[in-house]
């Protein structure tokens, strides 16, 4: 018998269809499962298995959502005893659970350290920027400045496209031009001949006008007790101010504190307007990066991500009008800070695929310092805005520190 050419085929598949019931499949029907609400805190939940892992894992967020911290520190707890070491993800997710309710609590030595495994575990660039968002909520609390410019450039780092944490970056250095001093500042950057004292987070003149200089949440921003542990970064994004002697260290860790005591005792005054000059530009040219990285993305967004793009810009307008910079240098800040935003390259970021590599290599991606990363990114910018002395801040008085 001669070999048969071409495909062959099973009679099955010219058999006639079977009879499939109304609403799909052929089989018995299959219901999904109907959950109450709460269902996660009746007993027949609280079982071995699948079901109980997520069981406790619900009542766990349920917890922190009602903010009832240590009820849900215990649930986080017992959940991780549960999960077998092959679900990493879920492994993850929980222990940032276990490290935000430690931190809650004021335990915030024990929330480091988790943080720190999970940091040293991580394999993609997901992970990082989960813990450094981790990291970052916990030194918000600490008000270790140092530490918290340190998360948010190691942000940026991974995320150089990513307007929101340079508007973050921003909000860090005026938290820092609040607490150089209690400062009296001429009209140089506001009206003309009125002074005004920077305390409490605002600027507030003699005659009693205030201007804030706090960080505003926009509406999608806004914080409150329903939001769950891994959206809980947002809303602890509002920059708490240090104290001076914080400031003191962030400035030595900077690279800004070059001159000897002595040599700041007898220009201190010079010192204080230099710093103040340096740390507005780092603001100020934060800002318009973060301003032009929204601009590039509006054509794209529509409704309230429209409008709350918007409203950010007009802040930001606001906070840099009141840094007061004239316009060549505010040109030649958006001229260095938007150098390298080409479409293709935003692209690549919000839509790029995660890079999964080890932990070594990933630590490769961030900066080592603070000053590592500012002479990176304002280094040749403060050099070129170095002859306009008397554009920032340039009439300063400081008054005898209160006792």
């Amino acid at each position: 018998m001669e070999p048969v050419l071409g495909p062959e085929f099973e009679d099955s598949l010219f058999a006639p269809s079977r009879e499939r019931r109304e609403g799909g499949g052929d089989g018995a029907a299959c219901g999904a499962r109907r959950c109450e609400p709460g269902w996660f805190h009746s007993a027949a939940d609280a079982r071995e298995g699948a079901g109980g892992i997520t069981s406790s894992k619900f009542r766990a967020d349920w917890a922190f959502r009602q903010r009832d911290f240590e009820k849900a520190l215990c649930e986080y707890s017992h959940c991780l005893l549960l999960l077998p070491a092959s679900n990493i993800a879920m492994r993850r997710d929980v222990q940032e659970g276990q490290a935000r309710c430690l931190s809650r609590l004021g335990r915030h030595k024990e929330a480091l350290d988790i943080a720190e495994k999970m940091r040293n575990s991580a394999t993609n660039t997901d992970h990082l920027t989960t813990v450094l968002n981790l990291q970052l909520s916990i030194y918000q609390r600490l008000e270790n400045v140092e530490k918290k410019m340190m998360c948010v450039q190691q942000l940026i780092c991974l995320h150089p496209f990513n307007p929101w944490f340079w508007k973050l970056l921003a909000e860090a250095y005026m938290s820092l031009l609040q607490n150089l001093s209690p400062l009296v500042i001429t009209e140089a950057s506001l009206n003309q001949s009125e002074e005004v004292c920077v305390s409490n987070g605002c600027f507030q003149t003699l005659t009693g006008r205030e201007i804030d200089l706090q960080p505003h949440r926009s509406e999608g921003q806004q914080e409150g007790p329903w939001l769950s542990p891994a959206a809980e970064t947002k809303g602890e994004n509002a920059v708490t101010c240090p104290s001076s002697q914080v400031v003191k260290e962030f400035l030595c860790t900077s690279g800004e504190m070059e001159w000897t005591d002595r040599e700041k005792c007898a220009g201190s005054k010079a010192w204080k307007q230099s710093m103040l000059k340096k740390v507005g530009i780092k603001a100020c040219a934060s800002f318009i990066r973060a301003r032009l990285l929204l601009q590039l993305t509006q054509s794209q967004q529509l409704s309230f991500v429209l409008e709350n793009n918007r409203k950010c810009q007009k802040e930001i307008d606001d906070k840099v009008g009141l840094l007061g910079f004239d316009e060549s240098s505010l040109l030649l800040m958006t001229k260095a800070m938007g150098q390298d935003l080409i479409p293709e390259k935003l692209k690549e970021e919000f839509q790029g695929e995660v890079k999964c590599i080890g932990p070594s290599a990933l630590s490769s991606l961030v900066t080592a310092s603070v000053m590592e990363f500012e002479i990176k990114w304002f280094g040749n910018l403060q050099d070129d805005l170095c002859h306009f002395d008397g554009q920032f801040y340039s009439d300063i008085y400081l008054p005898p520190l209160v006792t």
